[in-house]
């Protein structure tokens, strides 16, 4: 969520949803917030599945809507064939006689930008948008995530009244006092009035995406509300036969002995988590069902690796690593932690297991961990970790990820590899050495790098 200051300094926030059709629940939950929907329409392919779906999502939300027909510097652009188009969706146009606005723009040239913001705040001042100021704060919680340093960050678009410092809030089933407020530029600020999107720091874990989110009188009270929701919220978790890894669960189902598939999921974020659910339950699931034990935000601990322990569950983590403990216990229990950094693999691997299909698929090895202990300027090359093998050993041309707070930055490749001065292919254990990334230099002391192969391997099922 984001502010834009038209030229007449009047501002109009923006909640940016994915167009992917993982992410259904997210345009869903964005009609549901907002006064007014903007329906980005592509002149040069006319109107997509996921197109519809957002009609319908802004139509059940009863929220008006503006079309923006971008790419209209495209030579193969057609407004026209759009705006027909839409009349198939009850959705008529001006320029086709009807009331619904409509602007030509595109993205990548700026054009007509202007036009769609005055047709905005045409819209708004038509509805008569209102809110008041006067009161304490209440609004919707846009995403969160845990972050090192600050704990659970949540993006809380404030609806009515003016959040700030100092605040005492409840947010689905977690609560907390804001330490900060943080605008969408960056910068702290004291107060968040209506219709101002800010990050909140504060929070005693991360709220899911779309939770309400109030200001309450005390922490007691804070509390006492957030506890109810949370033993409301809390459902039996069924334990199940023996441990295994997914091909042996697999195995079981095809054998009939089970027909449920639990799975504990952990990402990066909460839109990421929603989007993997909102996908799993879109499978063909006549005889097995994919049962999600639990799902949430930050690295993958031990809590996680026990849960998933006791109920014969795997352990998917998108853009997400165990932390050492974690890795112990999983090794130590059986449990198979699965990692993930594009969401199609995620939903292709559990279909191509659910329906027997598994063509040969691509496996990563881990090769081992170096911790970085010191971060060098070098001329001509950039950055340079100063590093110490802490597990396994690091090769050169082997992939690499960086690893902050165990959530991942960045994947790539190494560029250079040095033990003192000298280029080497690979590093053991327990020894130093110097990693440089290609085209990549946020490095910090502290971080981990995490070095793979990656493997072609037969279908095992």
């Amino acid at each position: 969520a984001y502010q834009a200051v038209s030229s007449d300094g009047q501002r109009i926030t923006f909640i940016d949803t994915p167009g992917h059709e993982a992410f259904t629940a997210m345009r869903a939950r964005g009609a549901g917030v907002t006064d007014i929907v903007v329906l980005v329409v592509a002149a040069d392919d006319g109107i997509m599945p996921q197109t519809v779906e957002a009609i319908n999502h802004a139509k059940l939300a009863e929220v008006p809507i503006i079309v923006a027909i971008n790419k209209i510097d495209r030579p193969d652009a057609n407004a026209n064939r759009v705006r027909t188009q839409l009349l198939e969706h009850e959705l008529v146009l001006e320029a086709m006689g009807g009331d619904i606005l409509d602007v030509e723009v595109s993205a990548t040239e700026g054009t007509n930008i202007d036009k769609l913001e005055e047709a905005i705040l045409l819209q708004a001042e038509i509805l008569d948008l209102k809110a008041n100021p006067e009161r304490s704060a209440e609004g919707v919680v846009v995403e969160s995530r845990v972050e090192q340093g600050r704990g659970a960050v949540a993006t809380v678009l404030v609806q009515r009244g003016t959040l700030k410092n100092g605040d005492i809030f409840v947010a689905g089933s977690e609560s907390g006092r804001v330490r900060v407020l943080i605008d969408d530029k960056g910068e702290n600020v004291e107060t968040a009035g209506p219709s101002v999107p800010v990050e909140v720091v504060g929070f005693t874990g991360a709220p899911a995406a779309g939770d309400e989110f109030f200001v309450v009188e005390s922490e007691a009270r804070a509390r006492e509300v957030a506890e109810f929701r949370s033993s409301k919220n809390r459902t039996a978790k069924s334990a199940a036969a023996p441990r295994g890894t997914l091909e042996e669960m697999f195995e079981s189902i095809k054998a009939g002995e089970v027909k449920d598939l639990p799975i504990v999921i952990k990402a990066d974020v909460q839109g990421s988590v929603e989007a993997i659910i909102g996908m799993f339950e879109k499978l063909p699931q006549d005889e097995v069902k994919v049962q999600v034990l639990h799902s949430g935000v930050g690295g993958i601990n031990e809590s996680d690796v026990t849960l998933a322990g006791a109920s014969n569950a795997a352990v998917f983590g998108f853009n997400v690593r165990a932390n050492p403990q974690a890795r112990d216990l999983a090794r130590q229990d059986g449990v198979d932690i699965r990692y993930y950094s594009v969401i199609y693999d995620v939903i292709d691997d559990i279909k191509k297991l659910l329906i027997g299909m598994m063509a040969p698929i691509v496996r990563e090895t881990f090769l081992g961990n170096a911790e970085v202990r010191e971060v060098f300027n070098v001329s001509k090359i950039g950055k340079v970790a100063g590093c110490f093998i802490t597990t396994g050993e690091v090769k050169r041309g082997a992939g690499v990820r960086l690893l902050r707070d165990d959530v991942v930055i960045h994947e790539g490749s190494l560029s250079t590899l040095k033990r003192f001065k000298d280029d080497v292919r690979e590093v053991k254990e327990s020894y130093e050495c110097g990693m440089s990334f290609e085209n990549y230099n946020d490095l910090k002391v502290g971080d981990v790098i995490e070095c793979f192969d990656v493997t072609e391997e037969a279908p095992e099922i």
